[in-house]
């Protein structure tokens, strides 16, 4: 290689590279924004996240969330502030991330890539919503089920005294999870368009998904039936719909395949044409 050939080479990595961090700059200014509007309402967000649990008390009023270290409180708010950034700043991310690919792609394939950059965001607040309203609930009356507020025979009465900052890891650990396990449909549609999965295939194997879908579910969330139910049900029927968009996938798949088989046969392939008689008389 000459090195004419080497500099052009080089110029467009460069200006990708240079691309790059451009959009990565804006991807972390919009998180570091995110993070102090998150943190200005960090204890409208905190009261958000823990009123499922006041809800769930018998009596909200005499109840009361505690911390043990003298920075847990402060560094509570820092984590809701964080998690608040994440959620306000993925959407700007994943168009940052879109503008960054969709020069290098074709018109049809941009139309593609598209509707997966809004999916996800939509189907991670449906899981975390999900998580929210469904799950919380029926998990924290199963958890508070196991006071003893009268005491126990010949002992003393168990009460709950809740961290702040492991109630508050345990709700995000719950929401992250549930808003992850429903990008499903998402992940598997992107595997069947570059070919690794097919719908015959997810079809065929339901019964290894409901195992494994029973087994992330055991390991990802508490320690409950509520909550192990709560995701697994959504998750496979997350997993069929995810087959019906692999058969859908697939069938642009199979026309774009015939439009350029059409598009690849030269007049001279067809033995009616006159080009081709008139090749074949010479």
């Amino acid at each position: 290689m000459s090195a004419e050939d080497f500099d052009d080479t080089r110029a467009p990595l460069l200006a990708h590279i240079i691309e790059l961090r451009t959009r990565l700059i804006y991807s972390v200014l919009a998180f570091f924004v995110a993070f102090g509007i998150s943190f200005y309402f960090a204890r409208d967000i905190y009261a958000f996240l823990v009123a499922p649990l006041s809800d769930a008390y018998p009596d909200p009023a005499s109840r009361r969330m505690i911390y043990t270290g003298l920075a847990e409180a402060f560094l509570t708010y820092i984590k809701v502030g964080l998690f608040g950034a994440v959620f306000l700043s993925f959407p700007f991310t994943a168009f940052q991330l879109y503008r960054f690919i969709a020069p290098g792609l074709y018109k049809r394939e941009k139309f593609v890539v598209l509707p997966f950059l809004l999916a996800a965001p939509v189907l991670f607040l449906l899981g975390a919503a999900m998580a929210y309203y469904v799950v919380f609930p029926a998990a924290w009356k199963f958890f508070l089920g196991f006071e003893s507020l009268g005491g126990l025979e010949g002992g003393m009465s168990i009460m709950l005294e809740a961290r702040v900052g492991e109630y508050l890891s345990l709700a995000m650990h719950i929401l992250i999870a549930f808003g992850v396990s429903f990008q499903l449909p998402v992940v598997l549609t992107l595997l069947a368009r570059a070919g690794f999965v097919t719908s015959a295939g997810l079809r065929k194997g339901w019964r290894y998904a409901v195992v494994g879908i029973v087994t992330f579910a055991a390991i990802v969330t508490p320690p409950d039936v509520f909550s192990q139910i709560g995701l697994s049900i959504p998750l496979y029927l997350l997993y069929e719909l995810s087959i019906i968009s692999c058969r859908w996938v697939e069938r642009g798949m199979r026309k774009d395949e015939d439009d350029q088989t059409h598009t690849e046969i030269t007049p001279t392939e067809d033995k009616d044409s006159p080009h081709a008689r008139y090749e074949m008389d010479s």
